[in-house]
C-alpha cells in the first residue's frame, strides 16, 4: 500500500490527461468545458476499429482542453488482408459510424475517420494497398456519402498527433512518447523546442507483430514453454538490432527526461500490474518491476485474473467490482501469449533507457489510443 501511496504522489506532477465521464443510455454527455463541441474520431487500426467521442473545447490547442466521453472498439484483425476481415473492418466501421449520428446524435460533419499507420506501412509491405482503397470506397457505397474523406495517415504524422494528443505542454519538450501497436511501433520527441519538428521512432515490430513471427518458428510445439523460449530469440534476433539501431539513430537518451510508453500493452501491463490505480490514466513503473511482472506472466499466468486480483485488493475504499471488471477486459483483448509478447517487447525498448548513471522516469499511458485521434480531429477543426 506504500507503492500505491507514493505512486498517487508522483501521478500529481506527471501527466495531466483527459477526464472521463460516464454516458447514459439517453446519450446524454457530461460535459467539462464552456463553449465546447462533441465530435467522433474513428480510428482504422491493425486490430480493429476504434470509436471516440470527444469533447474539444475552445482554445484545446494551447490549453489541451480535451475530454474523453467514450471509448470503444471492435476487434476485426484488418491487418491479415483476408476476405473474413475486410467484410468484418467494414461491418464495424459503417456500425460505429451509425452509432455516433443516430445514438449519439453527432453531425456526419464533425465526424473524422483515419487509417492508421499500422495499416498503412503493412499494406505497402505486402503490396496490398489496393485494399485500404477498396474499403474506404465500400464504406462511402454503404453510406451514400460519395464524397466522405477517409483520410491514411502515415507514421510520422501519427507519432507527432499522438504526443501532442497525449502529453501536456508541461512535459511537451522532456518527453520522449513510444506508442507498442499491434502492427509497429512508433513515436517520438520534439528536440527544437516547436512542435512541428519531431524526430521519430519507428519500429516494425508490435505486440502482434512479435507474437506472429513467434508462431511461425514454434512449429508444432504450442506450449507455453516453447512460445516464451522462442519469445527470447525473436527478441534477441532482428527485432533487438533494430530496437537498438531505433534508439541511438533518435538522439533520445540524451535528450528526453520522461520515456512514456502508449498502446495496447501499456494500458494492459498498467492495470494488471498497479489495479489499485484504476482511476489513474498514467503510471509511474520501473524497469526491474515490469520484468517481475514478464516472469509472473510465464511462471503464474493465473495470478492476473480479475478473481486472482480482486482477491489482493484490500483496500475498503477501492471499488472492487469496477477493478475485476478493467482486469477482465485486459483479458479479454489480449490472451497470455499475447501479454508476453507484448511485455516482452516492452522490455526490450526500456532496457534501452535504463542507465547505469542516469536514470529516466518510465511511465505507462493507459488511455493513449485517443491521444493522436483527438490530436487529429482538433487539428481537422483548425483548418
Amino acid at each position: 500500500m506504500f507503492n500505491v501511496y507514493i505512486r498517487r504522489l508522483l501521478l500529481s506532477g506527471c501527466f495531466l490527461f483527459f477526464g472521463i465521464y460516464l454516458i447514459s443510455a439517453q446519450s446524454y454527455f457530461k460535459l467539462k468545458y464552456k463553449n465546447s463541441s462533441v465530435y467522433a474520431g474513428i480510428d482504422v487500426g491493425s486490430k480493429g476499429v476504434k470509436l471516440s467521442l470527444l469533447e474539444i473545447g475552445k482554445n484545446a490547442k494551447k490549453s489541451g482542453a480535451f475530454n474523453v466521453l467514450k471509448d470503444t472498439a471492435v476487434n476485426t484483425d484488418f491487418i491479415s488482408f483476408t476476405q473474413p476481415t475486410f467484410q468484418a473492418t467494414l461491418n464495424a466501421l459503417y456500425k460505429l459510424y451509425t452509432s455516433a449520428i443516430k445514438q449519439y446524435n453527432i453531425p456526419s460533419e464533425r465526424i473524422y475517420i483515419v487509417i492508421s499507420s499500422g495499416i498503412k506501412i503493412q499494406a505497402e509491405k505486402e503490396n496490398k494497398f489496393n485494399w485500404i482503397k477498396e474499403l474506404a470506397d465500400s464504406f462511402r457505397l454503404r453510406i451514400h456519402e460519395p464524397n466522405r474523406q477517409v483520410s491514411v495517415i502515415d507514421a510520422l504524422e501519427e507519432a507527432r498527433l499522438s504526443h501532442l494528443g497525449i502529453v501536456p505542454e508541461t512535459k511537451r519538450y522532456t518527453t520522449f512518447l513510444i506508442d507498442i501497436g499491434s502492427g509497429n511501433t512508433k513515436g517520438g520527441y520534439f528536440p527544437n523546442g516547436n512542435t512541428k519538428d519531431l524526430k521519430l521512432f519507428q519500429l516494425s515490430w508490435g505486440t502482434k507483430s512479435v507474437a506472429n513471427e513467434i508462431e511461425k518458428r514454434s512449429d508444432e510445439d504450442k506450449s507455453v514453454a516453447n512460445f516464451n523460449k522462442q519469445l527470447y530469440r525473436v527478441l534477441a534476433g532482428e527485432a533487438n538490432s533494430e530496437i537498438i539501431y531505433a534508439v541511438n539513430s533518435s538522439g533520445a537518451y540524451n535528450m528526453s527526461d520522461n520515456i512514456a510508453f502508449s498502446g495496447g500493452i501499456a494500458w494492459s501491463v498498467a492495470t494488471l500490474l498497479y489495479p489499485e490505480l484504476i482511476d489513474n490514466s498514467v503510471v509511474p513503473v520501473t524497469y526491474d518491476e515490469v520484468v517481475k511482472f514478464s516472469d509472473r506472466l510465464f511462471k503464474n499466468y493465473a495470478s492476473v485474473s480479475d478473481a486472482a486480483i480482486v482477491k489482493t485488493i484490500h483496500d475498503k475504499t477501492l471499488n472492487n467490482e469496477a477493478i475485476g471488471k478493467e482486469v477482465k477486459r485486459v483479458n479479454q483483448v489480449f490472451d497470455q501469449k499475447s501479454l508476453m509478447a507484448g511485455t516482452g517487447l516492452l522490455l526490450k525498448i526500456m532496457r534501452q533507457f535504463e542507465g547505469i548513471y542516469e536514470k529516466k522516469q518510465f511511465f505507462l499511458v493507459k488511455n493513449g489510443q485517443v491521444g493522436w485521434i483527438s490530436a487529429y480531429v482538433d487539428q481537422s477543426i483548425a483548418k
